[in-house]
């Protein structure tokens, strides 16, 4: 059994992955946590081996090569707690990716309120929504039974009903549900999970017991004007743990090894941001972990987080679900050589059948960034409609105001691509004013997030020691001029005593030097009107700022991008800024 809280000083926190299995091993070093090492394996949860299991154990093994110390004894059983002889770990965390979505049917009185509640639970687990039923649903009883059947949901949320408010119509909903579980084997029945009026819990223990398994959660909607999905949601990890856990013994194991506490990888990462948003309670924190079958956008301000699951949406076996949503001509128009339809599309393919492949080419690197530009544009371009108000904007339609903006995953946080994925990252989110992008190298975060319940203060540190590295500075003014014209003047006080002045003009985009770690003061003046989120349009300031990989970039390329008409500029256009990024 790990340790207490108290009592914790080593963790290994194990992350089943899609493609990869990792395991990271943390302890204090000189009076302070750090990341020490990480073994790596193939994730094993899918045929012929469907079972997670081997690939935990052949990562920890990799761990075990890698520092000398031993983490599994003879008997293959986790060695806890740690000793100088033994070797072994103080506590143990764990994450997963490796699951398909949840196929989830959403109940709600009405569409725009509880129902809408419902769908925004359901999309923070992995998940994919198969059918919504709510008051306005015009389909006949049969109908909807019929359709249950043919869909066969994992997992049912109901909402509905404010606090003491509706009763009967909520029960009423549930007609179709208990009708739909009574036909099915009960080996195939989706578990229910209620989530609305408390006043009517025990009706609805009453009415479906006989049929599902039912678990009560507190309210989405205590009110009609306030949504609160954050109670719920422990309710809804411990459904998704048993869920998996009988679908895959290793992920059962590993669940126990934890004292049931093993949590979806996006939750760890959700948490991560949450918490570096209370560092500055001023500052809103953008996270982006863009994954093999998975995109996460996870955006916090002051500690309030919104995070969305964009479940069959990921940079490999996902790949499909793009496809659907935009064409391979938009991402061909990313690309900075000549390429058809048809090429693009043979590479989804191949991405799709080889998901743990590694890109051996310019072409194909820059094929693999093509696809997540247009992935990450599509879920931030949704996830923005949830993002908290209190998130400032500079210009409507733009992206709000973050620092930092922290990015996970293999495809966007190599630092062998470092001016590459940066350029992906700004086509992508378009980011506006001052901000810091960061990069998780070792896709460490939802780790860090799922051991900060066995060890709060490890997270801290070890982010205090470098857990996440600086990609760069980006300036993003916001306003409108013509193409050639100034539009903002940079004094620059660099770390060697050189000042640089630079007259930035509309369609730019460049950087300035300056090493990671090193400090720099800008003077910004904004020209015509033009906001970099200093006060207003045309109100500059002085700030201090930290280089990183690629030192400080000034994108002034216009919110929103526009793309010329024309294949052969576009390739030329995109060939100058990767140019401009080039390290």
């Amino acid at each position: 059994m790990p340790a207490s809280i108290v009592d914790a000083d080593s963790v290994l926190a194990i992350d089943v992955g899609t493609v990869t299995t990792r395991a990271f091993f943390f302890d204090a070093v000189e009076g302070s946590y750090r990341f020490v090492a990480m073994g790596s394996a193939p994730s094993t949860y899918a045929p012929p081996i469907n079972n997670s299991t081997e690939g935990v154990r052949n990562a920890i093994d990799d761990l075990q090569a890698i520092t000398g110390r031993s983490f599994i004894n003879e008997n293959e059983v986790l060695i806890t707690p740690s000793s100088e002889i033994t070797g072994g770990v103080d506590a143990l965390a764990a994450t997963t990716s490796a699951v398909a979505p949840l196929k989830i049917l959403t109940v709600g009185l009405l569409e725009d309120v509880s129902l809408e509640s419902a769908k925004n639970l359901a999309s923070t687990i992995y998940s994919r929504l198969v059918d919504s039923i709510s008051m306005n649903d015009r389909r006949k009883l049969v109908t909807k039974v019929d359709d249950i059947l043919r869909q066969q949901p994992d997992l049912v949320i109901v909402a509905g009903g404010t606090e003491n408010g509706a009763s009967k119509s909520v029960i009423k909903l549930l007609d179709p549900i208990g009708l739909a579980n009574f036909l099915m084997p009960e080996n195939q029945r989706p578990k229910v999970m209620f989530a609305g009026n408390k006043g009517v819990s025990a009706e609805v223990q009453e009415a479906l017991s006989s049929f599902a398994s039912v678990s009560i959660a507190p309210n989405l909607r205590p009110s009609l004007e306030s949504e609160q999905l954050g109670p719920a949601e422990g309710e809804l990890r411990r459904v998704f743990r048993q869920i998996y856990s009988s679908r895959d013994p290793g992920l059962q194991e590993l669940d126990s090894w934890t004292s049931g506490r093993l949590l979806p990888n996006a939750t760890g990462f959700g948490r991560m941001i949450r918490f570096i948003s209370k560092n500055d309670r001023k500052k809103a924190v953008l996270g982006v972990d863009l994954g093999s079958s998975s995109t996460v956008i996870a955006a916090a301000h002051d500690g309030h987080l919104v995070q969305r699951i964009y479940s069959r949406f990921g940079i490999g076996n996902a790949l499909e679900s793009l496809t659907k949503v935009t064409s391979m001509k938009a991402i061909a128009g990313w690309l900075p050589f000549d390429s058809s339809e048809a090429d693009v599309r043979d590479y989804v393919l191949y991405k799709m059948t080889y998901p743990h492949s590694i890109p051996m080419t310019d072409e194909d690197a820059a094929m693999e960034l093509a696809l997540a530009r247009e992935l990450v544009r599509i879920a931030i371009r949704d996830a923005q409609k949830h993002f908290p108000a209190s998130i400032p904007e500079l210009h409507a339609g733009v992206l709000p105001v973050f620092e930092p903006i922290v990015v996970s995953g293999s495809t966007l946080a190599n630092n062998a691509r470092a001016g590459q994925n940066l350029l992906a990252l700004l086509d992508a989110l378009e980011p506006a004013g001052v901000t810091v992008f960061l990069v998780d190298t070792n896709n460490m975060l939802p780790s860090l997030g799922a051991a900060a319940e066995v060890n709060p203060l490890m997270p801290v540190q070890v982010l205090e020691t470098g857990g996440l590295r600086s990609l760069a500075t980006v300036i993003s003014p916001v306003g409108e001029a013509r193409t050639g014209s100034s539009i903002l003047r940079v004094r620059a006080k660099l770390p060697s005593g050189e000042e640089r002045k630079i007259d930035i003009k509309q369609g730019a985009l460049m950087t300035i030097p300056l090493d990671p770690g090193l400090k720099a003061e800008l003077q910004l003046q904004p020209l015509q009107r033009y906001n970099v989120g200093l006060g207003g349009p045309g109100r500059g300031g002085t700030l201090k700022v930290v280089g990183g990989l690629l030192g400080i970039v000034i994108d002034a390329r216009g919110r929103p991008l526009r793309h010329p008409g024309n294949a052969s500029r576009r390739k030329e256009r995109n060939q100058r800024w990767l140019a401009a990024l080039k390290k």
